[in-house]
């Protein structure tokens, strides 16, 4: 069996974290590999559907997403957290549990944020009925030590997602002759 990883996709809402799982999971198709992606939005409904987003909450709900992915990434399914997980320590967490994990900083300023913001986040946090949207009220801590950074101004979801899948392969997580970065 091959050895399964995790790959965590963090940034502030709306830096591109879905558009480039989205584009990952059908490479590491392509590859061969099926993955699972755990998006943060979609398990929060089961989790927690009337979320708070207060400290406490994020803490039990970042703690049982890491779980989730290191059980199964234990039982060999490949997972892509795209999740923004706004303090270190929650990602640090995955880390910990999961033994091939690779941290990917999906880097876009506020305001390119802001004008991509599709689901009305940062309008909500700037009309005072959210206030806990990372990057505004609450802090939101890159990593200090992600395995590679993707500036989605620069990059599109697809040439982002290439840029993952050579790093898995480097990193030996998947076989060299099936995958492609194009």
């Amino acid at each position: 069996m091959r050895q399964a990883f995790a790959v965590w996709l963090t940034g502030l809402p709306a830096s591109g974290k879905s558009a480039i799982a989205g584009q990952l999971k059908s490479r590491l198709a392509e590859a061969g590999c099926v993955v699972e992606v755990l998006e943060s939005d979609a398990v929060r409904r089961f989790l927690t559907p009337i979320p708070s987003y207060k400290p406490e909450e994020r803490e039990l709900f970042y703690r049982a997403l890491a779980f989730l992915g290191s059980r199964l990434v234990a039982h060999g399914v490949p997972v892509v957290f795209d999740a923004t997980a706004n303090l270190r320590a929650y990602r640090n967490l995955a880390r910990t549990m999961i033994p091939h994990f690779m941290e990917v900083a999906v880097v876009c300023p506020l305001e390119v944020c802001r004008q991509r913001d599709e689901k009305g986040t940062y309008r909500l946090g700037d009309e005072g009925k959210s206030a806990t949207v990372p990057g505004l009220q609450e802090p939101y801590e890159s990593p200090l030590y992600a395995e590679m950074e993707l500036d989605t101004t620069r990059l599109k979801p697809e040439e982002a997602a290439a840029k993952v899948m050579e790093a898995l392969r480097l990193r030996g997580y998947l076989q060299a002759a099936r995958v492609t970065t194009e």
